[in-house]
């Protein structure tokens, strides 16, 4: 049998030379190689073009590359937050190429089978297409996107076998079957090497034939970047259904407006029986905290779970099991795991029913701003335009003005938009808002407290009051 394997990540790494391409997997922190990564910053070999989701945090993984001045150019879909990398783009000292995380998942997949271009929504009528040939597939807009391919891939799995066939643990499979076989040469580090013959072959996730070195790492970290405690610090609704003061607290301050968690628990009512959501990061993610127990939902997240669970309790936390915004969470019975490029697919396909993000701001036509403001601050697209441009219902949580009271409710985004024509419904600190179909703001509720004056006030663009306008029903 074939033999793959290699003493050590020195030994994986030693034929990399200054300016190559790597590909680099993981999520956030979850799933990287470690090993690979500690070895590249002390052989210190320059000018590397790095394609990653996103660079890790600023003294771990693929950050510490960037302090040490390493990368040249980083390929990605998500700064997050990583205040280095943000530094180093705005500053132009780092060449930045920002992508939709479904088309860079997809890109990458197209170079490891050999498929040079591809069209997807993602995109479309943003700064992403330009430049880019646009097509139109029965009536709608497709953006076309080539493939990437690397000189190495680097990635990390659970459990490997000596001729290279790698198995992933909970969401630490995000990007890396696709970088496997993307890249020239595959190093794969493992925090368990068996002999062949060892690993069940219907357990497989990435077969060996994409792997060209294995080895088994040493001392794995395994850092959390959110590590996130169940339960939340809110108090539960009274059997009666009648708020108890402690929780009308938690949820909105009368005539000022609701809190976050009051803005997550109005959009929980959104939420249909038997439906498949995928929650953005920030507000969204606290909407799982209130979603009625008689409601059936199975909560996707874009690296790769679907059937999200509670936030663990501490003996429960596994830095193997993130959502998308990093957090430690669990998994419910029925949940599946996928890589990113199956993820995506589910969205692009249009199988998941309601998306819930967060943004900028919104125009009267439905257009979403979220992911940048020029010359000040970058924290990247993400999947938030793959989603946008598929999903079959969107719903904003939002706050309605910002800091200094300027309304992000406008009749156009000044923002780079996200999305263009997707949002169905807003939820801010002071009402509910329908967008209709061809345009326009419709005011449907108000915040407990808050008076139709005061929401047109605080909303640049004209809006309609609904002649069933109410107050909203925590």
């Amino acid at each position: 049998m074939i033999s793959k394997c290699v003493k050590n990540s020195q030994e994986a790494i030693a034929d990399i030379k200054e300016g190559a391409v790597l590909m680099l997997g993981g999520f956030g922190l979850c799933g990287i190689p470690e090993n690979c990564i500690q070895s590249l910053v002390e052989k210190g070999i320059n000018n590397l073009t790095c394609i990653s989701n996103n660079a890790g945090v600023d003294d771990f993984g693929i950050g510490l590359m960037l302090q040490n001045r390493q990368v040249k150019k980083m390929i990605s879909s998500y700064v997050g937050e990583n205040k280095e990398f943000e530094r180093q783009l705005l500053s132009g000292e780092l060449e930045v190429e920002l992508i939709p995380q479904g088309t860079l998942a997809e890109r990458i997949r197209a170079g490891g089978a050999g498929i040079p271009a591809f069209y997807t929504p993602a995109g479309v009528g943003t700064e992403v297409a330009e430049g880019k040939e646009i097509e139109e597939f029965e009536g709608k807009k497709y953006v076309k996107e080539k493939w990437l391919k690397a000189d190495f891939s680097i990635i990390k799995a659970w459990k490997g076998d000596q001729s290279g066939n790698l198995i992933f643990k909970g969401t630490a499979r995000n990007f890396s079957p696709m970088m496997a076989a993307a890249g020239k040469i595959c190093i794969a580090e493992v925090e368990e090497l068996v002999e062949i013959g060892e690993l069940n072959p219907n357990e497989i996730h990435v077969p060996g034939i994409y792997v060209q070195r294995i080895f088994q790492g040493e001392n794995y970290q395994k850092r959390i970047e959110q590590r996130t405690i169940s339960p939340e610090a809110t108090s539960p609704p009274t059997p009666s259904g009648v708020l108890g003061v402690s929780e009308q607290k938690v949820l909105f301050e009368y005539g000022k407006g609701l809190t976050k968690y009051g803005i997550a628990k109005r959009i929980s009512q959104e939420i249909r029986n038997n439906s498949y959501v995928n929650l953005g990061i920030g507000i969204p993610t606290l909407v799982a905290n209130y979603i009625p127990n008689e409601i059936n939902v199975m909560l996707q997240s874009e690296n790769g779970l679907l059937g999200i669970g509670p936030f663990p309790t501490e003996e429960n936390v596994d830095a193997d099991l993130i959502n998308a915004g990093k957090q430690t969470v669990t998994m419910q019975k029925g949940s599946s795991l996928f890589d990113s490029a199956e993820s995506f697919a589910m969205i692009r396909g249009e199988h998941v029913d309601l998306t819930i993000l967060g943004a900028m701001e919104v125009s009267e036509n439905g257009d979403i701003a979220n992911w940048k403001i020029p010359g000040k601050m970058v924290k990247g697209m993400g999947g938030a335009m793959d989603l946008v441009a598929s999903a079959k219902n969107i719903i904003v949580a939002m706050q309605h003005v910002s800091k200094d009271g300027k309304s992000k409710l406008l009749k156009n985004c000044t923002l780079p938009i996200t999305g263009l024509n997707c949002v169905k419904k807003i939820v801010t600190e002071l009402a509910v808002i329908e967008v209709l179909p061809d345009g326009g703001f419709v005011l449907l509720e108000l915040a407990p407290g808050i008076t139709k004056e005061q929401v047109i006030k605080a909303t640049e663009a004209p809006i309609i009051i609904s002649p069933n306008l109410s107050e909203m029903k925590l």
